[in-house]
């Protein structure tokens, strides 16, 4: 993820390449589709990890 990008961007990634796309980035173009060609999107992971204490 870039460091540009606000807070409350989703982020997803192409399941065929790969290649990261905002959400505001999807909702500008025609159509919802990859660079590459392919229609299927997943949700991107966030960068932090969660910690939980152990009881």
């Amino acid at each position: 993820m870039e460091s540009t990008e606000s807070l409350g961007d989703v982020v997803y990634e192409c399941m065929r390449c790969g290649t990261p796309v905002t959400n505001t980035e999807l909702s500008k173009l025609p159509e919802i589709k990859c660079i590459c060609g392919f229609r299927v999107f997943r949700k991107g992971r966030q960068p932090i990890v969660k910690q939980l204490k152990t009881i």
